[in-house]
């Protein structure tokens, strides 16, 4: 008897909805919805559902390890192909929709997103950077549902895109915004919808004339369907663009919430908004709520014992050291220093504890905690976890480490605003100390104050008007301020002596000048020393002049006797200082001319701390050093003025109260050590033990509160761009109540942070679903399928000077060739029914035995051994690069230089001079920054190309040369696209303001609301919070949101491209050409000699 698949779904829908009562759960954010003429396919909780197109009870049909998106239904709706990290990368899978083992369609080591079905239900539509030449953007491949090699669509770009009924046309996205956290968003890298004609290859811009995204388009008769933001509401709404007619119609109207990615089916869209799922009408054009009811555990959301030592935000050791208090995903641990239990003090899942801090005395913890809805001071009593009590009543802000005063009265500060503070435990009054000037949260996070001895005075650095550092000393008791540097060298951490007569600090004063091995520019590295301040004029300076002196032996009878009266006198001060802390004098009046730099090599430092007789420092690896340089732990020996080590391979330490221990770090480990020579890792502190209870629900709340508050916190703009924030805390907090995944968490977060219409506006990272990652091993070829066969079509080959990466079957002594079949790896046949790379799965970086042939044979057949690569992303890079160098050499007869610039970065910056050098004598340069992804502040890229003239110099026989020689003094073009942004979005500007020459393409994103950091979120995931934005020297904002504009704009021609034409780097070519006639730089002459 054979079994109807939807009468066994109505059998199970009458079933369970006797128990739907009581089964039921609050359910929402059922995501990437899909459409048949009878279902509906959405995801939730991370797993594929099927629910009847008119509502009811979900049917769960995939519940593998890993999220699956992007599902939809084939054309005669059996059949579901989407998006799945089962196998630790992105795939294509395929499976029925009466369930079953999906089946994996793709195998590349690169991320493949489920696009659309082919109409003629056999092929499916992916989009893919696999062979991508920058990672800014896709391509669109179709692969046969019974596997095999996939075929890459005739476009140079491209994200999404739904076939005309006949499949001879596509109405495509080349780029898109719909996975960024950016509302409302104008810059120049909206979604344009295109016509594509796959017959002749023919194509047409429809949004050329909308100064709004258009993106995911929906091919539906006469019609495209597509979302737009280009209504009053400026939230993302469907609309329909008549093929006819040529004009726009809004369909929908949501107001305070966005679709989220529709598709359609036969008669209908389905999308996603609120968390809700809506169906529109394609017949009556009629929009209506879909009621989904789903049968679910929420296993997900059952609290847990989760392990929290790979968590670990921040730790101080007790004042014996003993002990040490470990912030770890927003709970404070107390673990022994070897012998003892690991404890969890806090034990509250729902919110953050942050920067635990043990007072001198022994008897409180404080720190900072958000209990009460902000980060406000509590105490403990450090027996008694049970004795929490709220300090202060700050209210809005975020506050850093905590410091106490040697008398364990006071704590020292520094909030998000720079504001430094001292709290009294003893009168809860508060004082403002001084405030920073430019501090990011990376600065925030090291400020580092040093109490003196007596609690009197608290010393620490700030940032002064001319960027330097100076060192401060505030007096608590008269509330003064004094400021002991002048500025005129950067100084830093500064930290009282044990003793309270010095002031021992980082002076960077040592100035030697590295020189470039490419031009004549030079950095100056490794210049900081350590000094130290007398405190008082007549305190002798560290580095006094000694005197030996003769020792005069005395009887033995009187040596013991001074022996005994000497330990005698040493206890009873000893015992005086117990009882009386010696007051600590300080005479200002020319302070800083008694600062002396020590003996100790120069270099790179960080946290210096004293106890009796050592100044203790991290010594950081010198700039210039290897990569595999480590970090040790070292100090100075006041009295035999020596560096002595500590601790080799540490990246860290904290003093404990009285000197005696060092808490040391080493990656994520700890352990506690005596401040003392050569000491060994030996018992590293048992984090592995540190667990928590773990409420999925109450830890998400915190999260996204916490979110909301740092974005309130650190935003650039107060008034944060005129959005009501707290609405917005109150919106996302309702759609939250239906998160079931920490992958809905993050959705939600950047839904909320994306209302702030701001760039840079990023979230990711917490405990999300994902398989374990397996690497793929790479030829560096592009290949070729032949009947059963595959075959090599293209060695992919940069520029020949390219000695750092290239193809393993470029590699010399190999004769094997473009042309030759690959039949076999490690003796195991390749099957044209997978791709090939599903033969090379685990094999990335390895040696592997390929069996090859010139022909489609085993007849014959030859070995050769090779080594892969795990990642050939940068191999088409460099291939890509070198055949637009070639190309404007050839159109240019040589006279044009090209310089691709694929980011503001590092790698942005090694390629500039990498091909500057090489090509600086050209009449004229192409500095091609599409695609490029920023990095940081491109002033000295501009700085490269804005050289001049300054003199020429003449040699009796060789040829003259200009001052600076490392310069083009002729003229320039900057391509660009609205790929480019943030620092790419700089460059161009920067360029411009140099006039340096036109801007060619189109513009750019638009994105210069720059990040610095911000806190940690407490299950490790991240947030960025834009902290800066640029405005120009004429007082006016850089467009955000808007992007550099073209001097000529030249759109993306995919026809054009389709046929292997740059049509923007033709008009550059166009241009420099017309340039060098009308710009072109001429030596000098030089002239006659003279007669002296």
């Amino acid at each position: 008897m054979r079994f109807n698949y939807y009468s066994l779904l109505f059998l199970v829908q009458f079933l369970i909805a006797n128990h739907a009562a009581v089964a039921q759960v609050n359910a929402g954010l059922f995501r990437f919805p899909d459409v048949s003429s009878t279902q509906i396919v959405f995801s939730y909780a991370n797993d594929l559902w099927l629910v009847p197109k008119q509502g009811g009870n979900a049917l769960k049909i995939s519940s593998p390890v890993g999220m699956e998106v992007f599902p939809k239904f084939s054309p005669d709706g059996q059949k579901i192909a989407f998006s799945a990290n089962y196998d630790g990368n992105a795939d294509v899978y395929l499976q029925s929709i009466m369930g079953g083992v999906p089946t994996r369609l793709t195998q590349h080591g690169k991320s493949d997103r489920m696009v659309d079905w082919h109409p003629n239900g056999q092929d499916i539509l992916f989009a893919s950077n696999r062979e991508s030449e920058k990672d800014r953007f896709n391509q669109l491949f179709t692969i046969s549902i019974q596997g095999g090699f996939p075929t890459k669509l005739p476009f140079s770009y491209g994200e999404f895109g739904s076939y005309s009924s006949d499949g001879q046309q596509m109405a495509m996205v080349i780029k898109s915004e719909i996975f960024r956290t950016w509302k409302r968003y104008r810059g120049g890298d909206v979604a344009d919808i295109y016509l594509f004609n796959l017959k002749d290859s023919s194509s047409q811009n429809i949004s050329t004339s909308i100064d709004a995204s258009e993106e995911l388009p929906m091919w539906h008769e006469n019609n495209i369907y597509f979302l737009s933001d280009n209504g009053p509401e400026k939230r993302m709404n469907l609309w329909r663009y008549d093929l006819k007619l040529k004009s726009r119609t809004q369909l929908t109207m949501f107001k305070d919430d966005d679709i989220h990615f529709p598709s359609h089916g036969p008669e209908d869209i389905v999308f996603e908004a609120s968390g809700k799922l809506y169906l529109y009408s394609l017949k009556s054009n009629q929009l209506s709520e879909v009621k989904v009811n789903i049968i679910s555990d929420k296993i997900r959301l059952k609290p847990s014992l989760e392990n929290v030592d790979k968590l670990i935000e921040f730790a101080a050791i007790s004042p014996d050291g003993n002990r040490t208090l470990i912030e770890a995903r927003g709970e404070i641990f107390s673990l022994p220093a070897e012998n003892g239990s690991v404890i969890n003090l806090t034990q509250s899942s729902g919110s953050a504890q942050r920067f635990p801090k043990w007072s001198p005395d022994g008897k409180t913890i404080a720190y900072w905690s958000d209990q009460s809805g902000e980060y406000e001071l509590w105490t403990m009593n450090a027996t008694d976890p049970s004795s929490k009590k709220k300090m202060t009543n700050y209210g809005p802000g975020y506050r850093y480490q905590l410091f106490w005063s040697p008398d364990s009265k006071k704590l020292a500060f520094i909030d998000q605003t720079m504001q430094i503070k001292i709290f009294d435990i003893t009168t809860g009054a508060s004082i403002n100390v001084d405030k920073g000037l430019r501090m990011t949260h990376g600065s925030l996070m090291g400020f580092n104050p040093s109490w003196s001895p007596d609690s009197r005075w608290l010393t620490y650095n700030r940032d002064l008007e001319n960027y330097h550092n100076a060192v401060f000393v505030f007096d608590v008791n008269q509330q003064k301020l004094h400021q002991i540097t002048s500025g005129y060298y950067e100084c830093s951490s500064p930290v009282f002596d044990s003793e309270g007569k010095y002031i021992y600090l980082f002076t960077n004063q040592l100035f030697q000048p590295s020189y470039s091995d490419i031009d004549n520019t030079f950095i100056y590295t490794n210049s900081t020393q350590i000094a130290a301040i007398s405190l008082l004029k007549k305190t002798p300076s560290l580095l006094s002049p000694k005197n030996d002196t003769v020792v005069i032996k005395s009887e033995p009878e009187t040596i013991a006797k001074a022996k005994e009266t000497k330990n005698k006198k040493a206890k009873e001060k000893k015992d005086s200082t117990a009882q009386k802390i010696i007051p600590v004098e300080i005479d200002f009046d020319l302070i800083e001319s008694r600062m002396v730099v020590l003996p100790i090599p120069n270099g790179n430092f960080g946290n210096i701390a004293s106890c009796t007789g050592k100044i203790i420092y991290l010594k950081v690896p010198n700039t210039g050093s290897p990569n595999s340089a480590k970090m040790s732990i070292a100090y100075y020996d006041i009295e035999k003025r020596e560096e002595k080590n500590i601790l080799d391979d540490a990246n860290g330490y904290i003093l404990s109260a009285d000197g005696k221990k060092l808490l040391a770090f080493k990656g994520e480990a700890m352990a506690i050590i005596k401040p003392e020579e050569n000491q060994k890792w030996e018992k590293p502190l048992r984090t592995a033990e540190m667990s928590m209870m773990v409420d999925p629900a109450q830890e998400w709340k915190q999260i996204l509160t916490d979110v909301w508050r740092l974005e309130r916190d650190f935003f650039y703009d107060g008034q944060m761009h005129g959005v009501n924030w707290n609405l917005i805390k109150e919106r996302y907090l309702k759609m939250l109540e239906v998160a079931t995944t920490r992958e809905d968490v993050n959705f939600i977060i950047g839904e909320m942070i994306a209302e702030l219409n701001a760039s840079h506006t990023y979230r990711g990272g917490g405990p999300e679903e994902r398989a374990a990652q397996k690497n793929v091993g790479y030829l560096g070829i592009n290949w070729e399928s032949e009947g059963p066969f595959y075959k090599i079509k293209h060695i992919i080959k940069p520029g020949s000077w390219d000695a750092a990466i290239k193809s393993p079957l470029a590699a010399p002594g190999l004769v094997i060739k473009e042309g030759d079949y690959i039949l076999a790896v490690n003796g195991i046949p390749l099957s044209t029914q997978l791709e090939p790379t599903a033969s090379f799965q685990g094999l990335g970086n390895k040696t592997v035995e390929l069996t090859y042939n010139t022909s489609p044979s085993w007849t014959n057949a030859k070995k050769i051994m090779v080594q892969t690569i795990d990642n050939e992303a940068r191999l088409r890079h460099l291939a890509w690069i070198e055949s637009k160098r070639k190309r404007v050499e050839e159109a240019s007869n040589g006279t044009v230089g090209y310089i691709y610039v694929p980011s503001t970065g590092t790698d942005g910056q090694s390629e500039l001079i990498r091909q500057f050098s090489a090509q600086w004598d050209k009449k004229a340069l192409i500095i091609d920054e599409r695609f490029n992804n920023g990095g940081q502040i491109p002033d000295r890229f501009v700085e490269i190309l804005n050289r001049e003239p300054l003199a020429f110099f003449a040699t009796r026989d060789g040829q003259p040369w200009p001052w600076p020689p490392y310069a083009h003094f002729g003229p320039k073009v900057m391509l660009i696209n609205g790929w480019s942004g943030s620092g790419g979005d700089a460059f161009p500007d920067y360029f411009r303001k140099k006039h340096l020459g036109p801007l060619i393409g189109t513009r750019t994103w638009g994105g210069l609301i720059g990040i610095s950091g911000v806190p940690s979120l407490i299950d490790g995931g991240s947030i960025t919070a834009p902290s800066f934005r640029m405005y120009n020297s004429d007082g006016t904002w850089f467009k955000e949101g808007h992007g550099v504009d073209p001097d000529i704009e030249v759109m993306e021609d995919l026809t054009a491209l389709s046929r292997g034409i740059d049509n923007q780097l033709e008009r550059a070519i166009l241009e420099t050409k017309e340039l060098i006639k009308k710009k072109e730089f001429v030596r000098p002459q030089r002239p006659p000699a003279e007669v002296r």
